[in-house]
């Protein structure tokens, strides 16, 4: 089971998150994917702990870059030295994909502007990923996650009121960007079938934080309405957030008129109550609803409350720490854990890919996920056999 990107050659010239995680998702679909590093030091979060693992023999390892880094192979070039460079352009003369996070600029002050790029090789498709895009009055500023988050407006959005503005708990403009980046670099293989050539993708993570405002956009732009943080209650649905309960607390939505009409039935309460009886209603008078249905709750334990909203047809769920979405039976099904064998740590356990395919037949459907990954590579592993290939 290869991928459906099996036959792919990626070549990923990125360093830190945003990059890194969309060479991973290449990879994760059967992409072929030679990571360059500098010599030395390698890629920035290799130096990104603690938490650090540290073998018996070789260098230690931080599990910050062990969580983006999978299916991947690694040399070390440096781009300065005109070898190393020579080296660098056989690798793009032979790849499907480049991956590049440098500032705006920065490549082609090396010596690989998209026109070289072009000449080397007219079928590429690049991806180049920026802190603000590459062009407009601040096109040439550096990106940072948590930098991106606030301009980008997510960090108002996001909190227990508008005077306190929060980050997301993972980079999550590096992760976006990755993510839009891949998309991107699928559709232009796609057209590449079509035309014959490849092309430059281009996203930033200030792109990708504003492509997610989904509904908190439109009430700007549509409506004029500017979008605050409220903690976990849902701007635009009621009830639809965290509620507690004896000893705990839990989530619940109620998305429909139905739903609420279940909800009041369980646990007693009119649902025709006078500020109650529509979501926007009920959206106007949140905190009484949240009041309302936190009394109701009292006396009650989350495992109990859990039962009863999933008799009742309520969509719920508990807040789970990180150790217990890896040790839950669901998370397990889903392929979300993969067993990998590292050069030095030995057998890990890491985070698996969230897409699955199967294949439909006459006896049902096949899966034909990829199975067989690898671990994250030790610096420079490849060396020698990418030299060995490049020279051939």
């Amino acid at each position: 089971m290869s991928g459906p990107l099996d036959g792919v050659l990626v070549v990923d010239l990125t360093r830190a998150l945003a990059g890194p995680h969309a060479g991973m998702m290449l990879g994760d679909l059967g992409a072929r994917v030679i990571k360059v590093e500098n010599p030395g030091s390698g890629d920035d979060t290799r130096g990104w702990g603690p938490p650090f693992m540290e073998p018996a023999q070789g260098d230690r390892e931080s599990t910050y870059f062990l969580s983006t880094n999978k299916n991947k192979e690694s040399i070390t070039l440096d781009l300065k030295d005109d070898g190393d460079k020579a080296l660098l352009a056989e690798l793009i003369r032979r790849a499907d994909v480049l991956l590049e996070n440098f500032r705006p600029g920065t490549l082609a002050r090396l010596g690989f502007g998209t026109d070289v790029l072009e000449t080397l090789n007219p079928r590429l498709v690049t991806l180049a990923i920026s802190g603000f895009g590459h062009d407009g009055p601040e096109g040439g500023r550096a990106g940072y996650d948590q930098i991106a988050q606030g301009e980008g407006g997510l960090m108002s959005l996001t909190g227990s009121g508008p005077e306190d503005p929060q980050r997301v708990g993972v980079p999550i403009g590096d992760l976006l960007a990755g993510m839009y980046g891949a998309y991107g670099v699928l559709a232009a293989l796609l057209e590449r079938e079509r035309t014959g050539r490849g092309q430059v993708v281009r996203t930033s993570l200030l792109a990708a934080i504003v492509g997610v405002h989904a509904f908190q956009g439109t009430a700007w732009t549509v409506a004029g309405k500017v979008g605050q943080a409220q903690g976990n209650h849902h701007p635009s649905i009621a009830p639809y957030g965290l509620f507690h309960c004896e000893g705990g607390s839990v989530q619940l939505s109620c998305g429909s008129e139905g739903l609420w009409r279940k909800l009041c039935a369980e646990f007693g309460l009119d649902p025709e109550a006078p500020g109650m009886a529509t979501n926007g209603e009920r959206v106007g008078n949140r905190q009484q609803v949240i009041e309302l249905l936190e009394r109701a709750f009292a006396g009650i334990s989350p495992e109990e409350l859990l039962a009863r909203l999933a008799a009742a047809g309520i969509p719920a769920g508990k807040v789970r720490t990180i150790d217990e979405v890896y040790t839950w039976d669901q998370t397990l099904s889903q392929g979300l854990l993969v067993d990998v064998e590292h050069a030095t740590l030995g057998p890990l356990q890491l985070p698996g890919p969230p897409l699955r395919f199967f294949a439909p037949g006459p006896d049902g459907e096949t899966e034909t996920t990829r199975r067989d990954h690898a671990a994250p590579p030790v610096l420079g592993s490849s060396n020698e056999a990418i030299r060995a290939w490049l020279q051939s």
